[in-house]
């Protein structure tokens, strides 16, 4: 009995041994799949880079002769400086669209302000034309009691004339 004990628990060793290496060998085996994936993908980035690179290859060479020919020692400097201009640019362009748009906001300012000013300038024509018709009723008011002025002191000196007469002609009574 225990020979045939011993090599039952040799086997469920042998099998739980088969079975670990089972599974780290499937681990193993994704890993190798996901490696080989990885470096395909690596491959082919490789080989667009390297496109890349012989495309522009050219520019390498005119940068290098403008850094031999120019302020610069640096490729990166003309990089740095070349940034720098763009950055600037933009800023402008951004700064001129503002500026376009406080013209526009400006040039609404301005039809809104022109039109009220038109209307209060109409409003005070209209003002002038009934105050110019209050004068002429006025000065023709003025003129119809000048004339009743007139009569009145006509009619005071007519008056008093009469009464001068008639105090001389009393004063030529008494005496």
């Amino acid at each position: 009995g225990k020979p045939h004990q011993e090599n039952e628990r040799l086997r469920t060793q042998a099998l739980k041994k088969a079975k670990e290496e089972k599974v780290e060998n499937s681990k193993k085996e994704s890993e190798l799949s996901r490696a080989r994936n990885e470096l395909e993908t690596l491959r082919k980035q490789h080989q667009k880079l390297s496109k890349k690179l012989l495309k522009y290859s050219p520019f390498k060479r005119y940068l290098e002769d403008v850094v031999e020919n120019s302020q610069f020692r640096y490729i990166e400097d003309v990089i740095t400086y070349y940034k720098a201009l763009v950055r600037t640019r933009k800023d402008l362009l951004q700064s001129q669209w503002w500026q376009r748009q406080l013209m526009e906001q400006g040039k609404v300012l301005q039809q809104q302000i022109r039109a009220e000013k038109e209307a209060e300038m109409l409003q005070c024509k209209n003002d002038l034309v009934q105050l110019e018709a209050s004068l002429g009723r006025a000065r023709s008011g003025v003129r119809q009691w000048e004339d009743h002025l007139a009569e009145a002191q006509d009619r005071a000196a007519g008056k008093a004339m009469e009464l001068k007469s008639l105090s001389m002609a009393i004063q030529s009574l008494f005496q």
